[in-house]
């Protein structure tokens, strides 16, 4: 599931994976009030470049309307999920992306026309109809729906138009040959079918335990890789939300209150889903495709399954999914197509619509009309809002009460002892290492590296369980290790090198025995993995090796039926054997010629922006609260965490 995610995820970037689009979405009545964070947010920099500084409420509402834009899409998003999907980092780094280009703009002296800004709206698929502007009204009703004023969504369009001038300034000079051309359309057209056999150093036992003597000299040859970093030492007051929440109590009357100073955020616009079976023809096979068509429609009107007949027959790329275009996608369809959705109620299937050179038929899965949650389904969401931001304001109250107390005394325990609070004792903690149970993030490690001296004492420390102090105790500076500290990283070490060797071993003699034998048997004999591929491109992932140039170099050289000498990569050993190839010629390429030079061309863009923005954070000094980016990301994702 993560990687179809990931996939999709690609497939909804734009063309330069810089931009992300102006138009914002709704936000959803989960994120409720976002308690005292979300109010100190404004008076918080997460980021300074080029002495620009950046506040911490931007990063959360971008991150937080990313999240809400792909749960629309993806109902199995999660706190872990969210993680996996580096999606915090993605924003964060957009957000950067983003600065550094309005920035060199303003620099340039680049300006947005406002009959540049009027084009980019009235294009703008989010306020087109039947490929025409719905109008001035109904603009700005969605805009109103959306609680977004004409004066910031305009801004924004002005900002996403300088971004776009800039890129295309800093990417007019870029070209492509046509031996570029021709290369880049061999890698992603030319396949090879093989053979291959893996051995894994993990499957590799090595029963005898290595000698002592063994291990001292392995660390002595390689004592550079063993070094401790610089860890610190804490006393800290941690104060849970949970526990907090016992103490608190939220009245009807504030549920009721909330629900209706915030009634608009309870609204859940209409939507509809729909599915799609697509049948390409061409002028000779029409009649036979069209009678298909007519075919599937008899089925479907027969009560068989539209996602089971989608995935058999569809040819769009929807078809592994059961033609599924989801909410909002298959806004995206010709006008004839979403004409004929505006006919249809929910469960019902279109008649068959012919588009340019396709036939399709079209369902309804679902359909919802616009309507505002009631207070009976919201109420008890309310009540864990509230609940939850009663008790982070009053461990912030007791935290600021003792913090005063602590500075006075310049010492947290005894300041907690006096006014009833227990104070625990760290270990020694690298950077961002976490506490088991109350900051899993890391947070207050982090915290740890920040302060300058010993007997410092944190602000308020923020994390999703609770709110807590550190003061630093002690300092220990990075060093070498010695063995008896890096006595087990040294053994495992030792131990996988010593599996390298073996899997080497093993692998010239399977490569020998393979001249007369199948590699499958030989590979149950060496317990190893038997695989066998139709057709590898060049910088596909291949099973558990990931991408490898020189697999693919040898995988296209090799004389067919040979088998290569052992590849070493990261997790063991690789024996490849070309069964046949598919290759292209320049005649082939002259079809698509067009096509892939603007998709190479695109990749050299994205290059030299991407080489480009990486000098100009250097220049610009880039600078990154990572204790606020954490805390914010903490409190985002405890949102999600029911879910996981």
């Amino acid at each position: 599931m993560l990687k179809a995610m990931r996939k999709n995820l690609k497939s909804l970037a734009p063309t330069l994976w810089l931009v992300i689009a102006a138009f914002i979405i709704a936000i959803f009545a989960v994120w409720g009030g976002a308690g005292r964070l979300g109010e100190t947010r404004n008076a918080n920099t997460l980021l300074t470049i080029g002495g620009q500084k950046i506040q911490a409420e931007v990063y959360f509402n971008n991150l937080r309307q990313q999240i809400e834009g792909l749960q629309r899409e993806f109902k199995e998003l999660d706190a872990t999920l969210i993680k996996q999907l580096n999606i915090p980092q993605q924003v964060l780094e957009q957000l950067i992306q983003q600065t550094l280009l309005l920035q060199l703009a303003e620099e340039l002296g680049l300006q947005a026309s406002p009959e540049e800004i009027k084009n980019k709206i009235i294009n703008h698929p989010a306020f087109q109809k039947d490929g025409q502007f719905i109008g001035f009204a109904e603009y700005k009703k969605i805009l109103d729906w959306n609680r977004i004023s004409i004066a910031n969504f305009e801004d924004s369009i002005r900002r996403e138009i300088l971004i776009e001038k800039t890129i295309h300034w800093l990417t007019a000079g870029v070209t492509v040959t046509p031996e570029e051309v021709f290369e880049y359309f061999k890698k992603n057209n030319e396949s090879v079918e093989m053979e291959y056999v893996v051995l894994e150093t993990d499957k590799i036992e090595i029963k005898d335990e290595p000698p002592l003597e063994d291990l001292k000299n392995y660390y002595q040859q390689h004592q550079d890789k063993y070094q401790l970093p610089e860890r610190r030492k804490g006393i800290y007051v941690f104060l849970t939300s949970e526990e907090l929440k016992k103490e608190v109590k939220v009245e009807n009357e504030e549920v009721n209150r909330f629900y209706k100073e915030n009634k608009s955020q309870f609204r859940q616009p209409a939507q509809t889903r729909v599915s799609r079976i697509f049948l390409p023809f061409n002028d000779q096979n029409r009649e036979q495709i069209l009678s298909q068509a007519q075919e599937i429609l008899e089925k479907l009107k027969n009560g068989q399954d539209f996602a089971s007949l989608a995935e058999k027959y569809s040819q769009d790329d929807k078809a592994a999914s059961g033609g599924d275009w989801g909410l909002y996608e298959w806004q995206n369809l010709s006008p004839k197509e979403k004409e004929a959705l505006g006919e249809l109620q929910a469960g019902e299937v279109s008649d068959i619509i012919e588009i340019d050179q396709a036939f399709v038929l079209l369902k309804v899965t679902e359909k919802q009309a616009e309507r505002t949650k009631s207070l009976e389904e919201v109420q008890s969401q309310i009540y864990s809002t509230l609940t939850d931001q009663k008790a982070r304001e009053l461990a912030h109250q007791r935290l600021t009460k003792l913090l005063r107390a602590a500075r006075r005394e310049k010492d947290l325990k005894k300041a907690s002892e006096k006014l009833g609070f227990s104070s625990q004792e760290t270990k020694l903690l690298r950077a961002g290492e976490a506490l088991a149970d109350i900051d899993p993030a890391g947070t207050i490690s982090q915290k740890l590296f920040e302060l300058e001296k010993i007997g410092d004492i944190s602000e308020p420390i923020l994390s999703f369980k609770g709110e807590g102090i550190v003061q630093l105790q002690q300092i220990e500076e990075a060093r070498q290790a010695s063995f008896e500290e890096a006595q087990a990283e040294v053994k495992n070490d030792y131990l996988e090198e010593k599996k390298k060797e073996l899997a080497q071993q093993k692998a010239w003699q399977l490569r020998q025995l393979a001249r007369q034998n199948s590699l499958e048997q030989l590979a149950k004999k060496y317990n190893a993995q038997y695989n066998k591929v139709n057709e590898h491109k060049r910088g596909e992932y291949l099973g558990i090796i990931g991408e490898n140039n020189k697999i693919d170099d040898l995988a296209f050289t090799l004389p067919l039926n040979e088998i290569s000498e052992p590849i070493p990569f990261d997790r063991g050993i690789i024996l490849i054997k070309p069964l046949s190839r598919q290759e292209v010629t320049e005649e082939d390429l002259a079809q698509a010629a067009k096509e892939e030079g603007k998709k190479l061309l695109q990749e050299k863009q994205n290059k030299i922006l991407i080489s480009f923005l990486a000098q100009l954070r250097e220049k610009k000094k880039l600078k990154i609260n990572y204790n606020l980016f954490n805390q914010i990301n903490e409190d985002i994702l405890a949102r999600f965490q029911k879910q996981s």
